[in-house]
Formats: C-alpha cells, sequence, structure tokens
C-alpha cells in the first residue's frame, strides 16, 4: 500500500444479546493486534440487543478511546450492523469480525500481510467445520453451493470474515444504494483483487448462536433474489412442464373419444388438478418473493436506525441513511 495512507485499522463487531462475552472478546481482539504495525479502532454495532451488551461496550469504551460503539433502536439484523459499522469506519482497511471468536483474530495479521501485498478483498475461508452439528454443515452447503451456481459468486465455504481495502468499503457502502443486502455476496460481487486465507471455526466460548431456522431462511432468500433472476426461469420451466403434461392428457382424451371408449377422467383430471395448482402456488410464490424485495426497496426506509453511540469525537459523525437521502447525526463523545 502507499507510505501515505493513513495506517488505521478498522475491526467492526457486529453483536447481538453478547454482554457474557463481548469484553473478553474485544480484549482478545485488541490484545492480538497490538503488534500488527497499525493504529487500531474496534467499533461494535449492538444489534438490538436485550441484555447489557451496549453497557459493556461503553464500560470498556471510557477506558480504551479506541473502542467506540453504537446501538440499534431494535434487531436490524447481521446485515444491517455490518453496513453501519463499514459506514463510521474510518480505516485504510476494515476486518469484519464476529463477537463469539468463532473467528480466530489471530489471522487478521495474515489478512494484513495479503492487503498490503496488493489485494482488496481479503477472505477468511472455512477449512473445516467441526464444531458445527452435521444439520448446520448440510444448511450451510446447501446454501453456499446453491447460491454459488445461481448467483455466479464464489461463495464455497465463505464467512463474513473479511478485509476491505477503503476503496472496496466506499464502493459497498456508497456505490450501491440496495437496502436488502448480502454482505457476501457483494464482497465478491465487486470484483476487486481477492486473496483467501483459511481458517477453522472454532467452538463459541459464551452464550449460544443466533441464527434460528427462519433468519437463515430469509437470509437465503435475500441472497438469491438479490443476485440472481435463475428463480422467475423456474416459472417458465413449471409452465411448460404443465403445457407439456396438458398435452398428453388431451391426446389420451381424444384417442379414447375416437376409438368409442368412456374417457376415464375422474382421475386424471384430479392428478392435472393437483400437479397445475401446485406448480401455479409454487410460481405465485417465487413472484411474490421478487416483488417483496422490490417493495421493500421502493419504500425507500433505513436500512437501520442509531440509536446510541459512545466513543467517538467530537467533529465525527454518524452516517444514517434516512429516506432517499444520507443523514449525518452529529455525536458529542457521549452516549447519547
Amino acid at each position: 500500500m502507499d507510505a501515505d495512507l493513513p495506517k488505521l485499522l478498522s475491526i467492526v463487531v457486529p453483536a447481538h444479546n453478547e454482554a457474557r462475552g463481548i469484553a473478553h472478546a474485544i480484549e482478545v481482539i485488541v490484545g492480538t493486534l497490538a503488534s500488527c504495525g497499525m493504529n487500531l479502532e474496534v467499533i461494535v454495532v449492538d444489534d438490538g440487543s436485550r441484555d447489557d451488551t451496549f453497557v459493556r461496550v461503553r464500560d470498556l469504551s471510557l477506558r480504551d478511546a479506541r473502542i467506540k460503539g453504537l446501538r440499534f433502536t431494535r434487531n436490524f439484523g447481521k446485515e444491517a450492523a455490518l453496513l453501519a459499522g463499514l459506514r463510521v469506519a474510518a480505516g485504510a482497511a476494515v476486518v469484519t469480525i464476529d463477537a463469539d471468536l468463532q473467528h480466530p483474530p489471530a489471522l487478521i495479521t495474515s489478512m494484513i500481510e495479503e492487503w498490503r501485498k496488493g489485494a482488496m478483498v481479503v477472505d477468511a475461508v472455512k477449512r473445516s467445520r467441526e464444531n458445527d452439528s452435521v444439520l448446520t454443515r448440510l444448511r450451510a452447503g446447501l446454501f453456499n453451493s446453491l447460491l454459488s451456481r445461481l448467483g455466479g459468486i464464489k461463495l464455497e465455504n465463505a464467512s463474513d470474515f473479511k478485509l476491505l481495502d477503503r476503496v472496496v468499503v466506499d464502493t459497498i457502502t456508497r456505490g450501491l444504494p440496495e437496502r436488502q443486502r448480502f454482505y457476501r455476496g457483494l464482497a465478491d460481487w465487486v470484483g476487486y483483487r481477492h486473496a483467501s486465507v483459511p481458517f477453522d471455526v472454532a467452538p463459541r466460548l459464551e452464550g449460544q448462536g443466533k441464527w434460528s431456522l427462519w433468519k437463515l431462511f430469509n437470509l437465503a432468500t435475500t441472497a438469491i433474489v438479490s443476485f440472481t433472476s435463475a428463480p422467475l426461469q423456474i416459472v417458465t420451466v413449471l409452465g411448460l412442464l404443465t403445457l407439456g403434461f396438458g398435452f398428453l392428457v388431451g391426446a389420451d382424451a381424444l384417442i379414447s373419444w375416437f376409438q368409442g371408449r368412456a374417457v376415464s377422467g375422474f382421475a386424471t383430471t384430479i392428478i392435472t388438478f393437483l400437479i397445475v395448482g401446485s406448480f401455479i402456488m409454487i410460481s405465485l410464490g417465487i413472484i411474490g418473493e421478487y416483488i417483496a424485495k422490490i417493495y421493500d426497496e421502493i419504500k425507500a426506509r433505513p436500512s437501520y436506525l442509531v440509536e446510541s453511540v459512545v466513543g467517538f469525537d467530537k467533529d465525527e459523525t454518524l452516517r444514517v441513511e434516512s429516506g432517499r437521502r444520507r443523514q449525518l447525526v452529529p455525536t458529542d463523545g457521549n452516549d447519547t
């Protein structure tokens, strides 16, 4: 990297109900990066926690000015937390990492080395998931392979543990206006020079995972709808299958009629209605998902709302989306 770039490394940590382990996680991150050769800021985004996560962050910020935090008014989801952290991060490079330490902070030094060699996006790629259940591994494998094939982006063993150059951060936060976001996909889609560093997923030290099956389903839907229109082609395929089945049933009925046989049509009619009805409902569901995403986009509501901030200087601002423009919310350096 150029010598005149500010040597500040920003660490973005999305957190939701992590009061039991957030202090330890930050201490490990700060301690691990003490000798990385860069100045450091740690930004914790409290995604509407119902426990004392933000209280812990505020206490740490009062003792260490490098630690900053912002709290959402409610739970907006991890994608919104990542977006908020990237928007306020000031570093020449920004690392996104989970608060549960399943992403090993020690790997960040290797990511910095790849960045200094010229990589604009450094992906931490999961080498093994031995600490995950079989169901979790199957679910993640199915999701990543499906989106990789349909969306044309590389997500095999991908994670949210990444290092982004300032240019990439600005592109994602300012150049991409969409509100329904999938961070892993966007980091690959922008197309800048990539490098990867393998890691093993560590066990959680505190608490439990926050991803329910329904949240994972919503994330998968957002990811697929955001990056590919392939499911809409399924509607066409189902229509062609229905048309072919209709020709077969019609031909059978005509042959029976010409041969003077009674049409044995009751069972055939019932099966036809069931198949056609199922195809119609599936098609409407697929189209409905796309319409729902379009509806969310045109409402132009902000991706998140910030309730409190801590650790930011008086001359700093937090960029918060407001309608079709970005609203600047000044901070006074205190929890407001």
